[in-house]
């Protein structure tokens, strides 16, 4: 396995730089040189925020998200899977906070709070575990910021009033992984359209009140430096790591079952199955494709074979069924814009188990986005009718695997290890 981390904020488009090297180069914050459109606002809400101190690597973190296992949720196992290896490789324990008050669920090696209403005063009470006189909540707290998985027009003010109010209650630290920042949209009829300059302020309040940023694109990061009027200048961008498992080895395509997999939420396998139809049959010769296995939620399609390539609805199936799947396959098809597949679990899961990546062609993809080349990390299914067969999906698998060891669940564990320890 790889031992670098691609990070262009740091050191350039396409460099790499030894995850070890992160804390040095993150982002500190210093409460009085903060600067943005709205920064007297800001400074209002932060005054009463004491200074966070300098601390070692701490054995107990919160981590905050919408929700956890078995619900359907890519952040939520992505948290939980984060919080497993930190606790493996750091020995980091969690302390999660589900944000979900249906939610309902255990969790073997992490305590969970459910959030009883979307409220501050509740976040607040959680926070400092006021009901609480057998434990002690851990001061260091790693947000999941997804706007939408807080509230449903996109709005948490709940979430960040709760998260200032904890902050100024002294030596508290934040640090927050941005997987959305915002929505945007042209048409009137929708929230969003109204609403989008609101969850700006949110999300740039956030960032403020955070001792460090992380997030999941470099198109993200870039926006975070716009929206804090260059006071964020490099913050560190990781790809989001597979929810099904990694290898550590992987088989050639050829020798591998002739086998297409569709995997993914019901609406996205929807639009592969309705838009790429030609597509799909043109890659299965391409590649000798004997069965496509759908894997998911069952669609209501009208749909048995592709030509003469018969498709497999297997339902929802467990994590490491699906690895498994994965392993035993040559490639994996995916309706995503491909400006964005470095936020995509399910792409994620191609790449980390050796499959080329199969994506619909919906607009001009950027030539290099978050470490990604159309034709080399990915085939282009939609556009690219000539020139696939099994030597060339190797290649292509080969360059998305390798790019996918640069920010494994592994590299990053360690690098949100070394942020959480705030060290000035």
């Amino acid at each position: 396995m790889l031992s670098y981390f691609y990070q262009p904020a740091l050191g350039g488009k396409g460099s790499t730089i030894d995850p070890h090297q992160i804390a040095c180069h993150a982002v500190e914050f210093s409460r009085s040189d903060r600067t943005s459109e709205n920064a007297a606002e800001i400074e209002k809400t932060m005054s009463d925020r004491p200074q966070t101190q300098p601390a070692s690597a701490p054995q107990n973190i919160i981590q905050i998200v919408p929700r956890l296992p078995p619900l359907v949720d890519g952040l939520g196992d992505y948290a939980l899977n984060l919080a497993h290896q930190m606790w493996v490789d750091r020995h980091i324990s969690t302390q999660f906070i589900v944000c979900d008050p249906a939610w309902q669920g255990h969790i073997i090696e992490s305590s969970v709070d459910v959030l009883p209403t979307h409220s501050a005063d509740a976040l607040l009470s959680l926070l400092l575990d006021k009901d609480s006189s057998e434990r002690t909540r851990a001061s260091t707290l790693l947000l999941h910021y997804s706007n939408y998985g807080y509230a449903k027009r996109g709005c948490p003010f709940w979430l960040v009033d709760g998260i200032d109010r904890w902050l100024k209650t002294g030596n508290k630290r934040l640090v927050t992984m941005f997987h959305e920042l915002y929505a945007t949209s042209h048409k009137p009829w929708t929230s969003s359209f109204w609403l989008s300059a609101t969850q700006k302020q949110l999300a740039t309040r956030t960032a403020y009140l955070s001792d460090r940023c992380l997030t999941s694109r470099e198109s993200y990061a870039q926006e975070l430096t716009h929206l804090t009027s260059g006071y964020l200048s490099a913050v560190p961008t990781l790809p989001v790591f597979s929810g099904v498992g990694e290898l550590q080895e992987i088989t050639p395509i050829a020798t591998r079952p002739p086998r297409l997999v569709v995997f993914g939420q019901a609406a996205n396998r929807l639009r592969v199955y309705q838009k790429s139809l030609a597509a799909l049959q043109r890659v299965c010769q391409q590649l000798e494709i004997t069965e496509v296995w759908d894997i998911g939620t069952p669609l209501e399609l009208n749909l048995t074979e592709i030509g003469d390539v018969p498709i497999v609805a297997l339902g929802k199936q467990s994590a490491a069924e699906v690895g498994q799947i994965l392993l035993h396959s040559r490639a994996g098809f995916i309706d995503y814009f491909s400006g964005s597949l470095a936020k995509s679990t399910i792409f994620a899961a191609y790449c980390a188990h050796g499959l080329v990546p199969l994506c619909t062609f919906d607009r001009s993809p950027p030539q290099d986005c978050d470490g990604l080349v159309a034709g080399k990390h990915y085939n282009l299914a939609d556009s690219a009718p000539n020139g696939l067969n099994l030597e060339v999906a190797q290649t292509i698998a080969d360059h998305a695997y390798k790019w996918y060891q640069t920010h494994c669940l592994a590299v990053q564990a360690n690098v949100f290890a070394n942020q959480l320890r705030i060290v000035d």
